[in-house]
């Protein structure tokens, strides 16, 4: 492990909210991990997606397979990013979802409520 890694863990690949939404649609069924809170995952969020928030990830984070692709969102990108981060450490293969829920609802892609 290089010197920054160490520091501030593996870098993450970013992918933009048409990119998550196409893989969505034809990948490999990623699991969208969304690491808000919960009053904020219920007022919008990806459909499908397993809420798990930050602060508890560490703990819950044996309820994701390690064989599946992990996409994390949040509200901007930031909480999201130190999420992929984590996962990746733990060995597993993840994307952040660049700019978060902002972005996604800027490129007009559906939002489910509840």
């Amino acid at each position: 492990m290089g010197f920054l890694s160490g520091l501030f863990g593996p870098s993450v690949p970013k992918l933009g909210a048409v990119e998550v939404s196409e893989k969505l649609k034809f990948g490999k069924h990623p699991i969208l991990v969304d690491v808000r809170q919960p009053d904020e995952f219920r007022q919008g969020h990806i459909a499908g997606a397993k809420l798990i928030p930050l602060g508890e990830l560490r703990k819950r984070m044996k309820e994701l397979p390690q064989g599946r692709e992990i996409i994390c969102v949040c509200a901007s990108g930031n909480r999201s990013s130190s999420a992929a981060k984590l996962l990746a450490k733990e060995g597993y293969t993840v994307f952040d979802l660049q700019g978060g829920m902002l972005a996604w609802r800027h490129a007009k892609l559906p939002v489910q409520k509840g």
